[in-house]
């Protein structure tokens, strides 16, 4: 249950780095079937970002590592060293 309340609590989010620069929009978790944890975020990317080249893509969409996530509140705050 807790795992996926905070997967409704994700998808729509902004996502921006701890260094200010906005990555895109969460649309849906890449989640682990054995052990139920979040693996990624799958963001719908804002194309003005260059560092999004750098990252896992999946379709149209960019996976940033769940570890990467420092905070949740009204944006998903993500740690820049931990991406690519």
């Amino acid at each position: 249950m807790g795992k996926y309340h905070l997967g409704r609590q994700l998808t729509g989010k902004v996502v921006i780095t701890n260094g200010g620069g906005e990555f895109g929009r969460v649309v849906d978790l890449n989640v682990n079937e054995l052990t139920g944890e979040i693996e990624d975020l799958v963001v719908d990317p804002n194309p003005d970002n260059p560092k999004i080249e750098k990252l896992r893509h999946e379709d149209e969409y960019i996976l940033i590592p769940f570890n990467s996530v420092l905070a949740v509140e009204d944006y998903v705050v993500v740690d820049e060293r931990h991406l690519a």
